[in-house]
């Protein structure tokens, strides 16, 4: 039914457990996974005259958010190998990570997108500006929200 699931995680645990699901998921369905963390743009110092020396240029803050990308993709790669799911990695840079999931998954031709959910509502919900909403509203592509289950005590 799906031939490739695009995977979204931005290294918090909700993500990483959802890719976890996701990955099973993708092996039950015989798919293959591309897994996808967006960075947000390089910004520049606003209401400075002159860049601090401790700010970080443009081409060192993509490094290092490259480096993180593959840090937060890593694990689902490792589990993609361990299930023998084909897999490949991306890291892509956006103001808006919304719209770049639904290009990524346009783009590189994904049957579903699998993400995540915190499971939060009314205000909280207001208040945050869900990515996963905004994914939903916006995307062509399928989209299969994973929410995680509160286990009993825990807040």
């Amino acid at each position: 039914m799906y031939r490739k699931i695009l995977i979204t995680t931005d290294g918090s645990a909700v993500s990483s457990k959802t890719a976890c699901a996701g990955v099973a998921f993708a092996e039950q369905m015989k798919a293959e996974v591309l897994v996808l963390f967006v960075a947000p743009e390089y910004q520049y110092p606003i209401y400075v005259e002159i860049i601090p020396p401790s700010y970080p240029s443009e081409d060192e803050y993509r490094a290092a958010m490259l480096r993180a990308g593959k840090e937060h993709t890593q694990d689902v790669v490792d589990s993609c190998a361990k299930r023998g799911v084909p897999c490949e990695a991306l890291t892509a840079f956006a103001e808006s990570a919304a719209l770049k999931i639904v290009d990524v998954a346009e783009k590189h031709h994904c049957d579903l997108i699998f993400m995540g959910s915190h499971g939060r509502s009314g205000w909280g919900q207001l208040l945050l500006g869900s990515v996963t909403n905004k994914v939903l509203s916006h995307a062509k592509t399928p989209v299969l929200v994973h929410r995680l289950i509160k286990e009993p005590g825990s807040k």
